[in-house]
Parts: structure tokens; sequence; C-alpha cells
């Protein structure tokens, strides 16, 4: 067997900078490496895990130093659990960082000359604010270095979150700290029922099993919605669990089940079965209503929607006679939020669902000035569509994290908006889309926001006027 060359380790490596996946970054023998769970201003020896051609990846081994902006992680699960990444840093010096993606981004991909950035918005809650979460289910629980050493595994069932880079290892979740009670009671009321009834939980490489998913969502006016995913139908395992859900917590509004029997954990394609209460939770923002279903894609962190709500109405300018276009529309919750202030606003969204849900918030809201189509974006903005609409005076663009398609960019500059406001929640893609509408468009504003502290991930929003 061709033996493994170790790797080196790189000693007093000093911590300079958070890089877009949050991971920290040094410098060491001219290379940049990027090493997990680490802040600025750590010093430390780090051993190489991973050599590339412009970058090295390592491991922490030693500390000789520690910064002043570390701060001690709230949760018991820092460290394993992927989702916090962020949490052992001090939450302005995570503004700071993440403020510095965004001009980082738009300078080096955009090769935009950026002179000016609003001040980034920072979350008012930082625990406690997402509206959403979904734990799975996995007969792979993984195990802690402690439980290996001991030998001493008790059950491999879990009821949590993936664990990077592994499809079918799950970390058992005591506490979550993202989302507000009634959550964690649910889940592991939900676990301890599961294991005393002996229910299968869910094999990801065999495919077998009864339990994949719980998602609950909260609303902010004490609404919360359960669902429950099974892998195969069994009625009486099925009722006798959604009983005892109903049972102790009777203050559920909304109680729901899904047989998936697929290779995936996609719902979007299957029926979702109303148990107990309505299928849909109502949220309100600055007084409009919307409409929450089961498979609804809405904003996880509500406090800060509104605030960037705001924020693109303010760069909209709207005066009451504009022809908008909100692009990427989801279930309308902007186009419905701009409609008052419009005279007509067109959403367009690859989701046929999602478009039946925007009309649903229209009406709602009384909204008679809206309209809604669905289809790949590239496909529908033909030159036929704008001449059946009118031609857009402002265009909302609000593209997943992959960006918009250069047939989409090409469209919006044929359309020749006056404005754009551009809303991403991946600056790196949105500074490359950006690099194509600068020849005709100049920017005006940026403004980060962040919806996810704790997390690398950073919103931002632009404002474009014609150059």
């Amino acid at each position: 067997m061709r033996k493994r060359k170790e790797l080196p380790v790189l000693e007093d490596v000093i911590i300079t900078d958070i890089a877009a996946e949050g991971n920290a970054v040094g410098k060491a023998d001219n290379m940049v490496v990027f090493v997990p769970m680490v802040v600025p201003g750590d010093v430390i020896d780090v051993r190489v895990t991973r050599k590339r051609k412009n970058y090295l990846e390592g491991i922490p081994v030693r500390f000789h130093s520690r910064s002043e902006d570390r701060v001690k992680p709230v949760c018991s699960h820092f460290g394993i659990c992927g989702g916090c990444k962020l949490q052992h840093l001090a939450y302005e010096k995570q503004l700071f960082y993440k403020e510095k993606i965004v001009r980082d981004n738009l300078t080096r991909i955009g090769k935009i000359d950026i002179q000016e950035i609003s001040p980034i918005i920072g979350s008012e809650d930082q625990f406690h604010y997402r509206n959403k979460l979904e734990y799975t289910f996995s007969s792979k629980r993984w195990l802690t270095k402690e439980e290996i050493a001991e030998g001493v595994i008790k059950s491999r069932n879990a009821l949590g979150f993936h664990i990077t880079g592994y499809f079918d290892k799950v970390l058992d979740i005591s506490e979550c700290h993202l989302q507000p009670e009634p959550t964690n009671a649910i889940r592991n009321a939900v676990r301890e029922y599961a294991d005393r009834k002996k229910l299968e939980y869910f094999d990801y490489r065999s495919h077998s099993g009864f339990l994949r998913n719980l998602i609950i969502r909260t609303g902010s006016e004490g609404q919360v919605m359960v669902v429950v995913v099974f892998h195969h139908l069994d009625k009486n395992e099925i009722t006798g669990l959604l009983d005892f859900i109903k049972s102790e917590f009777p203050d559920i509004t909304s109680l729901m089940y899904v047989v998936n029997p697929k290779h995936n954990d996609t719902i979007t394609d299957l029926d979702v079965i109303p148990y107990f209460g309505t299928d849909h939770l109502i949220e309100n923002i600055d007084g409009m209503k919307f409409r929450i279903g089961p498979k609804s894609f809405f904003q996880t962190n509500l406090k800060q929607s509104v605030s960037m709500y705001r924020i693109v109405r303010e760069y909209a300018a709207l005066r009451g006679a504009e022809v908008v276009y909100d692009l990427y529309t989801g279930t309308g919750t902007i186009a419905n939020y701009l409609a008052p202030f419009a005279g007509k606003v067109v959403g367009v969204e690859y989701v046929a669902e999602a478009v039946q849900d925007a009309k649903v918030n229209s009406g709602l809201n009384n909204i008679t000035n809206t309209s809604f189509y669905s289809g790949d974006l590239k496909d529908i903005l033909t030159s036929s569509f704008i001449e059946m609409v009118g031609r857009p005076d402002v265009i909302i663009t609000d593209p997943p994290r992959s960006g918009m398609h250069p047939g989409v960019v090409s469209s919006i500059i044929s359309c020749q908006p006056k404005r754009i406001v551009y809303v991403s929640c991946n600056p790196a893609t949105q500074a490359r889309d950006l690099s194509m509408l600068s020849a005709y468009y100049r920017i005006i504003k940026v403004q980060p926001v962040d919806m996810f502290p704790h997390t690398s991930h950073v919103e931002n929003i632009i404002l474009l006027e014609s150059a």
C-alpha cells in the first residue's frame, strides 16, 4: 500500500479575515490558508489537510494566543453542527466582516469601484430569529469522539441536522437556538415517542425506514405548524404519532403529514395531508397579510425581512403609476408589498405552485393591480411578453443563490427600466451579474442586511439607475 505523504504543520499563523463560507483566513509561506473554528486575531499552528494550487486548507492544532473578539458560544452543539459557524465571534465583528465580504465581492468579482456602502443592518434578534426549521430522522447518528473512545453507544438514532459533507450522518440535537419555542419541546417529545414506540428511523444508504423529516414553522402571533414526513404509509403508526403531538401540544394550529417514498427529501411534488387545524399560517408585514402553506417559500427572519422590504420600496421610489416587474417573485411577497404604491406589478416565478400562492396573497389584501406568470424567466421575458404586459419602469430581482442566467440579464437590459433593485442572498453571484449590467447602469446605493446571525450568509440590496 502506498504510504500517504504527511502534510506539514504551519507555525504562528495569524488569522486576519473571514471567508464567504465562514472559515477563517490566514497566510503562510505566501499562501492563503483556510481554517475552521478560529477567528481573526487568533495566532495558531495549522496542520495542512489539503493543498490546492492557490491555497491551503487546514485545522488548528495549537493556539499561541486567542483573539480579543472571541466570545463563548451559546450552543452546546457548536463546533459539530455546521449551522452557526461564527457563534464564537462577537456579533459586531460578524457584521464588520459580512460588510467586508460584500465590498470584496463587488470589487474583485464585479470589478466595480464602490465608493460607499451603507452600514450593514444587524439583526435585532441574534438567536431564535428563524420561523422555520427542518429536522432529519436518521438511523446513522453522528458519534462524538468521546463516545467512540469509550465504546459505549446506546442508540444510533438521531433527530437533528445533517453533518456537513455527510449525506447519511445526522447530529442529534438536544437544544437549538435558532427558532423560538415550542420547537425544541416538540422535537424532543417526538424523538422520545419514536424511541418508546420503537419506530424505525430512516436509513439514507438503504433508503429504508419509517420516519424521515420533521418540519416546524412558527408565526409571529403564536401560530405553530408541524409537518411530519414518513417514508411509507402506515395509518396506525402515523395516527398514533400525530395524536400524540396533538395531545402534548394543544396550541399547535396546523398539523399535517407527507408520505415520501423517493430517494430525496424534497416534498414540493408531493401531497401534504392536513390532519388537524388549518393548512396554512397567516403572517403580517406592515399591515399586509401573507398566507404561508407547508411548501411556501417565506423569509425565515421576519423582522429583518420587514427591514429589507422597506429598503426595496425606498429604492424603487414609486410614485403610483409605474409598471414594476418582480422577477423570481416566489409567493409574491415583494410584488404585493409594492402594489399599493405602483400602477401595476408583474410577478414572474419558475414554480407554478408559488404563483398560485402569490395570487392568493393579492386576494387576501384586496390587491387588484398584480399579475403573476410561471415559467423560466429566460424564456418568458420576450419582446412579445413585454408588449403584452407593458415595458417596466422598475425591475425588482431577487434570484436564488446561483444568481441570474445570462439570458435573464440580457432581457433586463433590453427592457430598459429606469431603475433596478437587485436583492441577493449571494454577493458573489450578484457581483458577477452586476459586471454585465454595469455597462448600462450605474450603482447608486448598496445596503447589506444580516438575515442570519452567526452564519457567513449576508443579504445585499443594490439600487441601479440607467447610465
